[in-house]
């Protein structure tokens, strides 16, 4: 018997009952990117934090670009759309040749276990460094990018500010990529 439904446009969705039920049960994939501006040796010069509005809680945060990957997409794709997502088809990304992470964060949905918390979720996250060579321009929820220097993306306060404890993976994607010693 076939069936008779439309098929679903993005069949890598799902609806958001079925994602709240699969986070309450699953880790979750995703990718995070610290799109940064390099020179010619490849050296961090700045680097982006965004300022995002949250749907559901109406707070106003910092953060990373960030993104599940979907069901039958590449680490590669997802990153890709990610990145596109919040910073816009113009950021021209450019992908790291090896798929092999700055850091791997993993986001518990209980406050005080881990340095990272996502009270939706149990999550697991590839961070990596992506020089940017476009213009930035965030959308959906991603209200501004902000361009800082390494030294002032350390900042204490700043570091505070970032969502779900992601100041640590600033930090660490700082460290990985020789920006800080």
């Amino acid at each position: 018997m076939t069936s008779l439904r439309t098929p679903d446009p993005n069949p890598g969705w799902l609806s958001e009952f079925a994602l709240a039920e699969t986070r309450s049960r699953v880790p979750i994939l995703y990718v995070e990117a610290v799109p940064a501006r390099v020179d010619t040796f490849g050296q961090i010069e700045q680097v982006g934090v965004l300022l995002r509005s949250s749907a559901a809680t109406g707070e106003i945060t910092r953060t990373l670009v960030s993104g599940r990957v979907l069901h039958g997409e590449s680490i590669r794709d997802a990153l890709q759309r990610n990145i596109e997502k919040d910073l816009g088809p113009a950021a021209f990304p450019r992908l790291p040749v090896s798929l092999v992470p700055a850091t791997v964060a993993e986001y518990l949905p209980f406050p005080g276990v881990s340095q990272l918390h996502d009270p939706r979720q149990h999550a697991v996250a590839l961070v990596y460094v992506v020089p940017v060579t476009g213009e930035c321009d965030p959308r959906q929820d991603a209200l501004e990018l902000t361009w800082l220097t390494p030294a002032e993306a350390l900042q204490p306060s700043l570091l505070a500010d970032l969502e779900g404890g992601r100041g640590q993976l600033l930090k660490q994607a700082l460290a990985w990529s020789g920006a800080i010693v």
